[in-house]
């Protein structure tokens, strides 16, 4: 994300937390910040590597709970087969999530398909099953890799 956009993206996310009566301190700032700048899954230990300078070392649990604000907040997501973390493309709005994951390059795509959450809502109920959160992660290959892989494969 451009450094414009991740500054839009972090005044979008402070004026959330203000209309929740929330405070997106200086280091859920930072840590959401890395996140947004970060092309595709972020971990982690890279978010603590990151953020961590030679005269001050940032500790797990620190960026785990800023994590965990975040997530609660709306602002990222995380990828459970990835175990890392991406920043949402609606940011602080309750909703459902298709996240396509492209095995390749990495990049991902946040889609909100309706049809697929009333699907998955008839299975739960069929089954007596309530959902708490509904996330479903598709890996594969992006229209970038398969064509660049086409063209590989054309070239002799």
């Amino acid at each position: 994300m451009a450094t414009m956009q991740t500054a839009q993206a972090l005044d979008a996310a402070e004026r959330v937390c203000a209309q929740r009566g929330v405070r997106l301190t200086a280091l859920r700032r930072r840590v959401l910040g890395q996140i947004l700048k970060t092309e595709g899954v972020i971990k982690a230990y890279d978010l603590i590597h990151d953020l961590s300078s030679q005269d001050r070392s940032i500790k797990p649990p620190t960026v785990y709970r800023s994590l965990a604000f975040l997530l609660d907040q709306g602002f990222i997501h995380r990828i459970e087969s990835l175990n890392g973390f991406v920043a949402c493309s609606h940011p602080g709005e309750a909703h459902e999530t298709l996240l396509m994951i492209c095995d390749g390059c990495g990049h991902i795509d946040e889609l909100h398909p309706e049809h697929i959450s009333e699907a998955l809502d008839r299975a739960a109920d069929e089954k007596g099953f309530t959902i708490s959160a509904k996330v479903v992660e598709l890996h594969g290959t992006c229209r970038a890799c398969r064509d660049a892989a086409r063209e590989r494969r054309a070239t002799p």
